[in-house]
């Protein structure tokens, strides 16, 4: 079945992958409206999230927040679907760094980085950047459910310069490469939620009580790994720059949770600012009506 679904799907994705950027947001103003209002693509799940997100709006506000994300999130599904067919020049003149010396200057000291980013505005434009800066670019990723269509992004990824790593194999990799004294620069989205078995530090974000991971922290304090946060602007359609922002130099000598908590509060500053561009679709405090009720119980 899985096969079949990509099979099916496959020449849409790449009739709509060979479109010219212009056509490419024409398409996406005609989706648009049709995701929001007609298929109501998890729109209740939005709301909901704004609502514990900003609980200090008003109602039209968060409506107005949710129609501005609609219509970018139609456009980053679409320009996902570029980068199949879109030449690495070609992008990469379309999304760039504000700052690269902050990577050129880690290199020169003989340090490998953690980029860490969020599911904010183009998450999956980031690896059009992998030939950019001095370091080997790897993207950890976990891999989709039906392998058809992780082959296809995986190589579609890969076409701009970067090399996919699973998760799984991410402690086994980096430690290879500390031994043999190669410098890379591993990418990855940290904002997911974690399954209960997983949940090792709770925090609050977006006034909400929030599971995370912490698992990019213990891998920089083991590797002494210099951690760096990817955040991205939207400079207009299709058009974007990363700035680079360090979050620590010296993991070995940080408090418990103290990158941790550098990332969440620094992610959470951007999303306050410009809200629409934060994935909203997922159900990122599911697990936070049991830790409650957990807490009430101890």
């Amino acid at each position: 079945m899985s096969a079949i679904i990509f099979y099916l799907s496959l020449p849409l994705i790449i009739l709509v992958s060979i479109l010219p950027f212009r056509l490419l947001f024409v398409l996406s103003d005609l989706l648009s409206p049709l995701i929001y209002y007609l298929a109501a693509y998890r729109k209740k799940v939005v709301m909901e999230n704004l609502r514990k997100a900003f609980p200090e709006k008003s109602e039209e506000e968060r409506q107005a927040i949710a129609r501005k994300f609609y219509r970018h999130f139609t456009d980053v599904i679409l320009e996902i679907l570029k980068m199949r067919t879109v030449s690495p020049r070609v992008l990469r003149k379309r999304i760039s760094y504000s700052n690269p010396e902050v990577l050129q200057d880690i290199y020169d000291r003989g340090k490998s980085v953690i980029g860490m980013s969020a599911h904010y505005n183009n998450w999956e434009w980031t690896s059009a950047c992998g030939e950019s800066g001095p370091h080997h670019s790897i993207v950890i990723y976990k891999p989709l459910h039906n392998k058809y269509f992780d082959r296809f992004m995986k190589k579609a990824r890969e076409r701009h310069g970067v090399e996919m790593l699973p998760m799984r194999d991410t402690l086994r990799r980096v430690l290879q490469d500390k031994r043999e004294e190669n410098l890379a620069l591993y990418g990855l989205i940290s904002d997911q939620s974690p399954v209960w078995e997983e949940v090792q530090y709770w925090t609050s974000f977006l006034n909400q009580l929030t599971p995370v991971f912490t698992g990019v922290e213990k891998l920089a304090v083991k590797t002494d790994m210099t951690v760096v946060y990817y955040s991205m602007r939207k400079i207009k359609r299709g058009r974007y720059i990363i700035d680079l922002i360090p979050l620590s130099d010296d993991p070995v000598s940080t408090e418990e949770n103290e990158i941790t908590e550098k990332f969440i509060r620094t992610m959470e500053d951007f999303i306050r600012k410009n809200p629409e561009y934060w994935l909203w679709t997922h159900r990122r405090w599911k697990l936070t009506p049991r830790k409650l009720a957990e807490m009430e119980n101890s």
